[in-house]
């Protein structure tokens, strides 16, 4: 089996690519899988000091697998989501998204769960679950809260696209750079983080995610149910497949 989700460790950054191009780095079951577990080995690397996850593709993350979702369901898919989220806000070392390219849907979880995620200005987001007779739910855990009560209800309602400048402004970024400036910042990023003490760097992360992982903690599961139950309904199943049909015309 082809891996779909690759780590490196050098001089003190675990670099955590996903690399999944037949679906565009969908949110299979591998893919989570795989992810799941180096954000594991690189937690409890005393070698690692700072978390980098990125794409190897022209795409950072397509949300949720709809192939996986119409074909065996959405009960494990659902939880991993929000396991991901989980693993990436209590890892006890700092998690830096670089964000390129199209994010959608799930991938948005990701981002959001990010302690810090730089972005090119050309990327493009949307949640899109609205319009597959979805909820955003899983991922509302870590993008909510990043979101003014305005622009949650912009964004979740309509499922418009916006870009790397408008996630910044809208809080879903920490900052957003010209797209050939993007390795630079998040150098610099990590350069800085690089200067904390590890314990100094733990446990100013615990203070600042206490809140953000006792809900994860509290209602995750629940949403991970609603999720896949409303992947399963007949509407989101008709729409999905709907969907998938249209892409390969």
């Amino acid at each position: 089996m082809t891996e779909l989700v690759h780590l490196a460790v050098a001089e003190g950054v675990a670099t955590i690519t996903l690399d999944s191009p037949h679906n565009k780095n969908a949110l299979s079951q591998q893919l989570t899988g795989e992810l799941l577990a180096h954000l594991e080995s690189a937690g409890a690397d005393e070698a690692v000091r700072v978390i980098v996850v990125r794409s190897a593709l022209d795409v950072f993350c397509s949300g949720a697998d709809l192939s996986e979702a119409t074909s065996v369901g959405m009960g494990v898919g659902a939880q991993r989501m929000v396991d991901v989220q989980r693993a990436i806000v209590a890892n006890p070392k700092p998690v830096v998204a670089r964000v390129a390219g199209p994010v959608r849907a799930g991938g948005i979880g990701i981002v959001a769960a990010a302690d810090i995620s730089v972005a090119a200005e050309s990327t493009t987001y949307a949640l899109t679950e609205v319009r597959l007779g979805l909820a955003a739910a899983t991922i509302s855990l870590t993008v909510i809260p990043r979101l003014t009560d305005r622009a949650a209800a912009l964004t979740f309602l309509t499922g418009n696209t916006f870009d790397g400048t408008e996630a910044a402004r809208l809080g879903l970024v920490t900052q957003a750079v010209p797209d050939d400036d993007l390795d630079t910042a998040v150098a610099g990023i990590v350069s800085s983080l690089l200067k904390g003490a590890p314990q100094g760097l733990r446990e100013t992360k615990k203070l600042l995610t206490r809140e953000l992982l006792a809900d994860i903690d509290a209602r995750g599961t629940d949403l991970a149910e609603l999720s896949a139950s409303l992947f399963g309904s007949p509407a989101a199943q008709e729409a999905m497949l709907a969907f998938l049909s249209r892409k390969k015309k």
